[in-house]
């Protein structure tokens, strides 16, 4: 029964969204010498009404807006000053730096780096709101994003990248028996090659099935190796950068789906020598810390909120703001992990710890939050039209979170054979993000989805999940009073974390934590970059 409905809606929205997907392959971005794709069928297992009926237009718009974004950044590096070489080791003096950050925000803003060339990194992590999900209709519902394959959907809701270079490696403290550092919800992202955590995320969004989905990392090089800021590369990383020997189906094979019949199972399909495979692991490499560079700067990680101004003593926050942090800090517990770099507790502090407050402490928890029926991975248990079955556990599936990345399942590869023994520790545990930036959107009436499933859509229902998780009985999904007076059981139960779930606050006292936490939105002190991008309507 269920394939039979498969098929049908499939072939529904091929016809409806083909004519969108083959011209997204021919945009500006476009090679000079690529030419169009044919139209991709379209994987749609889902129940009537989970997809939000404006999902088609909605995607176009941001289409539209980060070929806008990636055009302004072209512009801003052909006006860069050229820099001089100079030094021991070489070094790009005087404009070197910018130009690093410009190469990384073109690689994430470049949309022929994914399988249909339809899919930028910045698709899904748009500056408007803050590096995160860009479609309120999809972070109403779902929370998920769909890939360069429509529509494979990934199993968690996009992570801003908002600070994340400032999470360190990965590392499993012996004395505190706690992972600290890693990105993503699962940690997996540990950086033990390039001890950077955040250059090792850069990689796995474009190889990622449900994603950009490439079937080969050789393919994200390829790809920059036709771009036109391929003299840009070449400039920061050497010309031997592309110097390797492509085979003559190089390109059918990086059209080809990740996870594709046809492919079984070979994570290389590109038949490259031992040489030029090395060529294009070190590209990839460099890839990744040119994003790392621009996610560092002050274009993305500002450092430019209300909150860095009164901690500098340039702005003063209001009666409600200065109220809310006092809880946030001492009552409400948040600043036991979202470290705001200052004393907690117990009246004002005159001098903060520090100046460049990150708001979280680098480990993980599970906050014992209940699963989100509408996650489109429950229904991915049958094969879409390439013979790949994105997630073969069905409605079964139980996000562990950390403990999954320990085990090296769904997705996850544990570089560490002696943190294997510690999953059952981890399960259900998800990254301490930080709290910075967590209220950016272009306009009030802009949805966002928060948690790791985008069970919540509001930073009121966060707190108040906070505050009554424990307080309140369970309920059945979509009973009265559900996130309000009930709350449907945890999704994992081990390992939850009991310092929150009865905090004792008023619904003033909630209101107040929000208020301070929009004063951790940039764009304060100066403008937030890009943040005009947005073209779609505010409800």
């Amino acid at each position: 029964m269920r394939t039979s409905l498969f098929i049908t809606r499939s072939g529904a929205a091929a016809m409806l969204l083909g004519a969108w997907i083959l011209p997204a392959s021919v945009s500006a971005q476009q090679r000079d010498d690529s030419r169009p794709s044919p139209p991709q069928p379209v994987y749609n297992p889902y129940p009537p009404g989970l997809l939000p009926p404006d999902l088609e237009s909605e995607i176009a718009r941001v289409v539209r807006e980060v070929d806008f974004i990636c055009g302004r950044t072209l512009a801003e590096w052909k006006a860069t000053p050229p820099p001089t070489v100079t030094g021991n080791p070489p070094t790009l003096q005087g404009s070197g730096m910018r130009l690093v950050q410009l190469l990384g925000k073109l690689e994430l803003f470049d949309r022929t780096i994914s399988v249909n060339e339809n899919l930028a990194c910045s698709s899904c992590h748009m500056p408007y709101a803050g590096f995160s999900g860009p479609i309120p209709s999809v972070n109403l519902s779902m929370g998920q994003y769909p890939g360069s394959v429509l529509f494979r959907f990934g199993k968690r809701k996009p992570q801003s990248y908002t600070y994340s270079p400032s999470y360190p490696a990965l590392d499993f403290n012996q004395t505190q028996q706690d992972f600290y550092g890693g990105n993503f919800w699962d940690l997996r992202a540990t950086g033990y090659k390039l001890q950077s955590a955040d250059a090792d995320q850069a990689q796995h969004p474009v190889l990622d099935t449900q994603e950009h989905g490439f079937p080969d990392a050789a393919c994200i090089v390829f790809a920059v190796s036709r771009s036109r800021y391929r003299p840009l590369f070449e400039q920061i990383w050497g010309k031997q950068a592309f110097d390797i020997r492509w085979p003559p189906h190089t390109a059918e094979i990086c059209r080809t789906p990740g996870g594709a019949a046809i492919l079984h199972g070979d994570p290389t399909p590109i038949p490259l020598s031992r040489l030029d495979r090395g060529w294009a692991t070190a590209a990839f490499d460099q890839f990744a810390l040119s994003i790392t560079a621009y996610e560092r700067s002050e274009d993305v990680s500002a450092f430019s909120s209300k909150f860095d101004a009164f901690l500098k003593g340039n702005a003063q926050l209001t009666a409600d703001e200065m109220a809310g942090w006092e809880v946030y800090r001492g009552k409400a517990k948040c600043n036991t992990c979202h470290l705001d770099g200052t004393q907690s507790g117990g009246g004002m502090v005159t001098m903060p710890a520090s100046l460049a407050p990150l708001f979280t402490d680098f480990t993980s928890g599970n906050l014992g939050l209940p699963r989100n029926p509408r996650n489109p991975i429950y229904f991915e248990d049958v094969p879409d039209p390439f013979g790949f079955t994105p997630n073969p556990a069905g409605p079964a599936f139980t996000d562990l979170g950390v403990g999954l990345f320990l085990r090296s399942q769904a997705g996850g590869v544990n570089p560490n054979s002696a943190w294997t023994r510690l999953a059952p520790l981890f399960d259900g545990k998800m990254q301490v993000s930080t709290v910075r930036n967590v209220d950016m959107r272009p306009c009030t009436g802009f949805v966002r989805a928060y948690m790791h499933n985008g069970y919540l859509k509001s930073l009121k229902e966060v707190v108040h999940f906070y505050n009554t998780r424990d307080k309140f009985p369970n309920c059945d999904p979509g009973s009265p009073g559900e996130k309000v007076t009930c709350w449907p059981p945890p999704e994992v139960t081990a390992n939850m974390d009991m310092t929150i779930g009865n905090l004792g606050l008023s619904d003033a006292e909630e209101d107040q934590i929000v208020a301070f936490m929009r004063t951790l939105t940039d764009g304060f002190t100066r403008p937030y970059p890009d943040a005009d991008a947005y073209t779609g309507s505010c409800r």
